[in-house]
């Protein structure tokens, strides 16, 4: 007996109708274009600065913000784009529907508004790029339906306009995320990391991931960094067994490229100079399990 299978039909319909993204890196020197164009713009920073104008107004924006253009207002950039600039752009159409159109009878149940700003950042970024990824890879393969554009667009929108309506986090939920971000400093010490790296790793805003952390740390985000490098130079300088490592390879074995900036660390930090502080601590036994 043939088995059967009962499908379930939806009909999704969308307010907005995608046209096209992509990705932009800038190479240096370039500027915006200044036009005058007939759909949305949603504008995503990835990394690096940006610098536009519409009409009258002046935006600056950085990696983690969003710039919604307007069809029908002149835009460009104010300054030059710099070299590792990147950021995603979308052009989307936004479709009037009123009671009457629906088609065959169908009842019609008009969506909530998205009441997204112009200008906004995002407190964790990486979900809307991950929207815009997909996006991309789907145009790139051909997989990309126009429902299916219209939804991911509508997702983007919504992550946007998320962004201003966010509740704070309650303490608890600012304790985790702080432990999370001082977790992997500590494990990541020895790495070229930075605060936006970190804000990265964690998919969040680095500005809000810092503020965060200092309130739950009292320190900001970089100082943790040197706080978490310093500790370990410190067991490495009083090892007796590592007496041949020299204060140089020390410092790259913490984090820090520049040995004469792991020693001006180290003396803000620790008030005398590696070098001195091993001479006159390493003979103390310490346990540097």
């Amino acid at each position: 007996m043939q088995e059967q299978h009962d499908n379930l039909f939806v009909r999704a319909y969308c307010a907005l109708i995608a046209q096209n993204a992509g990705l932009f890196i800038s190479r240096g020197a370039a500027m915006h274009p200044t036009r005058v164009i007939e759909s949305h713009e949603l504008i995503f920073v990835q990394e690096g600065e940006l610098d536009m104008w519409e009409d009258e107004q002046e935006f600056h924006l950085e990696a983690g913000d969003t710039l919604h253009l307007w069809p029908g207002r002149q835009h460009g950039s104010t300054k030059p784009m710099p070299l590792g600039l990147r950021f995603y752009w979308i052009h989307f159409e936004i479709e009037t529907r009123s009671e009457n159109s629906a088609e065959n009878g169908d009842e019609f149940h008009p969506a909530p508004a998205i009441n997204m700003p112009q200008l906004a950042r995002l407190n964790q970024p990486e979900r809307l790029g991950r929207l815009f990824r997909t996006f991309l890879d789907d145009q790139e393969t051909g997989m990309l339906n126009s429902t299916s554009a219209n939804l991911l667009t509508m997702l983007m929108l919504i992550e946007v306009a998320q962004a201003s309506e966010e509740r704070p986090m309650r303490a608890f939920e600012q304790n985790v995320l702080a432990t999370w971000a001082h977790t992997y400093i500590r494990i990541n010490y020895a790495r070229p990391i930075t605060t936006s790296k970190v804000a990265e790793a964690l998919g969040f805003n680095a500005d809000y991931l810092g503020r965060i952390y200092r309130k739950v740390y009292g320190c900001t985000l970089t100082e943790a960094i040197h706080r978490s490098r310093i500790h370990v130079a410190c067991k490495y300088l009083l090892d007796n067994d590592l007496t041949a490592i020299t204060i140089d390879q020390i410092a790259q074995k913490c984090g820090f490229s520049d040995p004469d900036y792991f020693r001006r660390i180290f003396r803000r930090y620790m008030k005398i100079a590696p070098g001195d502080y091993r001479r006159e601590f390493s003979h103390i036994h310490v346990n540097t399990h």
